[in-house]
């Protein structure tokens, strides 16, 4: 089961602190991966094993994602918001295939969704 928690709104050039609170993982999920909008636009991943990151291109630099194995957390640090960045967020567990979330990619759970709005 995964719950995103942080949303919210803010203007150009702020910051939000997405979480992803994580329980019963199945065994083979290999990563928690971030990801917006309806096409589920691949935006960030890390690995469970040795905390690998992967960034799209339109967050690298902006976006920070981060792991609390004792909280069994996922964040999304996000500085430099901009309005294209609007979109529900989700979190999911997966199983990666290939380079970190650039390959075929196995869901396995996903949350329920975090709006993130940023105004202009």
């Amino acid at each position: 089961q995964l719950v995103e928690s942080g949303g919210g709104s803010v203007q150009a050039g702020g910051s939000l602190r997405l979480s992803c609170a994580a329980s019963g993982f199945t065994s083979d999920a290999n990563a928690i991966g971030w990801f917006r909008g309806k096409e589920r636009e691949r935006v960030s991943c890390i690995t469970n094993s040795d905390n690998i990151t992967y960034y799209s291109s339109s967050v690298k630099g902006r976006f920070t994602i981060s792991s609390d194995n004792a909280e069994n957390t996922v964040y999304l640090q996000m500085n430099s918001l901009k309005p294209e960045d609007t979109a529900i967020y989700y979190c999911a567990s997966l199983h990666y295939l290939g380079e970190l979330c650039e390959g075929p990619i196995i869901y396995r759970s996903w949350g329920q969704g975090t709006r993130v709005t940023v105004s202009s």
